[in-house]
């Protein structure tokens, strides 16, 4: 069910049909989101997508967020926020769509810690490193950089 007569769909991505109109959508099986148009393959295979969670602490680079004005949490509570977010994905006892989209300090939290398409040298570069080096569809373990701590997943 993974492909048509256009060819294979991009990795963990499935093709559908509507029950309750018979048409074909397409399912990305890692974030669960549904989309009416055929995905494609980043144009560039340098490109890849991610999201993330990021929790900030008050040494990180810009100690806000949407959240909250001033953060004051130490750098060892925003590592044990964020190994307790993994856990709770891993152990699918919540979603990492639910966890970015509550408690993520990245503004990508509105779009369920979506960053897009993004190449080399536009991320922080742990960051990148971590995230070039997953796979589709796998979730990093914590990543520090200078915004705070991350975890990482691979969508495309």
């Amino acid at each position: 069910m993974s492909q048509d007569k256009d060819g294979p769909l991009p990795e963990g991505w499935e093709m559908r049909t509507s029950r309750s109109t018979g048409m074909t959508y397409f399912l990305n099986t890692y974030t669960k989101k549904s989309q009416w148009e055929r995905p494609e393959a980043p144009a560039d295979p340098g490109e890849i997508r991610c999201s993330h969670i990021l929790v900030k602490h008050a040494e990180s680079r810009r100690p806000s967020s949407w959240r909250e004005d001033k953060i004051t949490r130490s750098k060892e509570e925003a590592s044990d926020l964020i190994k307790s977010y993994r856990k709770q994905i891993v152990a699918n006892d919540s979603s990492f769509v639910d966890i970015a989209t509550k408690y993520s300090d990245c503004s990508s939290a509105k779009r369920g810690g979506d960053l897009g398409l993004f190449g080399r040298g536009q991320m922080q570069q742990a960051f990148e490193e971590e995230a070039f080096k997953l796979k589709v569809g796998q979730l990093s373990k914590p990543v520090e950089t200078d915004s705070g701590f991350h975890i990482i997943l691979r969508t495309v």
